[in-house]
């Protein structure tokens, strides 16, 4: 297990919900391979996004969606930042502010200061599957861990994605 990843088990321990880990091959870690390779429907997979405003000081902010839609960063986003301008924060800058790598980035043990949004979507779930800080963990668990984090739930914080449209 990555630190990452014992960080986000010891975050979820400490917020008394019960939850489900999941092991799997890094390889597969990318939502849309990880949902086919275990048999996990996309529906009820949830992928953590950091966005970052492009003028300095920069400003960041996590937002979790379903994996059945996508982020609307430059409108939604974009206006609870109270920015011009935003967009997806680089690999680099994700793994510097979180500690986590791409395809395991998770709600669980990001920075205290950082803006947590999630989409009304997702509260609609039984559980949802979520990174686990590294590429070989995900976490099941209740929607109902993000009332505890303290996230701010956004009606349409995230769009129907067309047909043929998958994300990593």
């Amino acid at each position: 297990m990555t630190s990452s990843e014992q960080r986000v088990i010891d975050a979820l321990d400490a917020l008394g919900l019960p939850f489900e880990r999941i092991r799997i091959d890094p390889a597969h870690a990318d939502t849309a391979v990880f949902c086919a390779q275990y048999g996990y429907p996309p529906e009820t997979s949830g992928n953590t996004i950091i966005v970052a405003s492009k003028k300095e000081p920069k400003r960041f902010v996590a937002c979790v969606v379903l994996a059945t839609t996508q982020l609307d960063v430059n409108k939604r986003v974009r206006k609870l930042m109270g920015v011009s301008k935003a967009s997806f924060a680089s690999a680099e800058e994700m793994q510097a502010l979180t500690g986590m790598e791409v395809g395991g980035v998770t709600p669980f043990s990001l920075p205290a200061d950082m803006p947590l949004y999630v989409d009304t979507r997702v509260m609609a779930l039984e559980t949802v599957i979520l990174g686990g800080g590294g590429r070989s963990l995900k976490i099941e668990i209740s929607p109902e861990v993000f009332h505890k984090l303290g996230a701010e739930v956004v009606t349409d914080l995230a769009m129907r994605r067309h047909m043929g449209e998958t994300e990593a």
